[in-house]
């Protein structure tokens, strides 16, 4: 079976589009979604062992995918890993900064060097990755940009180092849109709440009791999947969103908007999950 897109097959015919982080999780499976949909995929990640399987699914699926072994937070290594794009397929139409990652601790436990490490994960290095796609081939051909944020309304206590930099993406895309509207080019964020993917697998079993609890502080009172989240990328890349620039889509279920003034009521009645990914992994929920 496969993959399960929404979206009209050949979308993204004779397209090329880089997915940071893309050997798991959202970024997979949104390199599956896009590669479905006709893009040579060009998935970038620091562990090539996971960027070979990732390619051996695409491939098997009937996908043209390229892997590029890169730390984003490396300048120069972001530098290569574009002329390697370049050289290959001639063009890079669109790019999704998925690569992040964080860890739960208070602010007063922090180092500057752990604090630092996540700014440069979740914000320098995407802007690297911005910088360089523009300078080197969007601002004479045009092209789409999705910046992948998280749910940091009203702050995001015990994971303050990186809200500082998911609010610094955020406000980072929505100058980048002004100022690349002339080159036509469109930057936009994307902010999932708390979706089941591998990341949950990273945290420890007390780390786990505490993420576990927030799909009861939901309104739809559910975790969302990787493919609602694709399914949110793949429409910012594609021409239905070619009025939307320098704005921030929200994938939550509704979580900002539950408030201590209102009681949230246990349910079933939410719309379905959207399973569109055909290789999606078992994870925690």
């Amino acid at each position: 079976m496969p993959y399960q897109s929404e979206f009209r097959p050949g979308l993204f015919a004779d397209k090329t589009v880089i997915v940071t982080g893309g050997g798991s999780g959202i970024g997979r499976c949104t390199a599956h979604e896009l590669a479905s949909l006709g893009a040579h995929v060009a998935i970038v990640g620091r562990k090539i062992e996971k960027l070979e399987q990732v390619r051996g699914e695409i491939e098997e699926d009937g996908g043209v995918v390229s892997i590029h072994a890169c730390d984003i937070r490396d300048e120069e290594g972001v530098i290569a890993t574009i002329t390697r794009v370049l050289d290959s397929t001639g063009r890079i139409d669109g790019l999704v900064n998925n690569a992040g990652g964080q860890y739960r601790a208070g602010l007063e436990t922090i180092s500057t060097k752990g604090f630092e490490a996540v700014v440069k994960n979740n914000l320098t290095g995407g802007f690297i990755f911005m910088r360089e796609v523009f300078n080197r081939w969007m601002q004479a051909n045009g092209g789409a940009i999705v910046n992948i944020t998280a749910d940091i309304s009203n702050g995001w206590p015990m994971f303050g180092h990186s809200a500082v930099a998911r609010g610094g993406m955020l406000t980072l895309t929505e100058s980048a849109a002004c100022e690349w509207a002339s080159s036509g080019v469109r930057v936009n964020a994307l902010a999932p709440g708390g979706i089941a993917s591998s990341g949950f697998d990273v945290y420890t079993p007390e780390n786990w009791a505490e993420v576990k609890k927030v799909a009861a502080k939901v309104p739809m009172q559910r975790f969302g999947n990787e493919a609602e989240i694709s399914a949110g990328i793949v429409f910012l890349l594609s021409p239905a969103a070619s009025y939307i620039t320098g704005t921030c889509l929200r994938i939550d279920g509704g979580s900002p908007n539950a408030r201590a003034t209102f009681e949230l009521k246990p349910h079933d009645r939410s719309p379905p999950p959207f399973d569109g990914f055909h290789r999606a992994k078992p994870t925690r929920t």
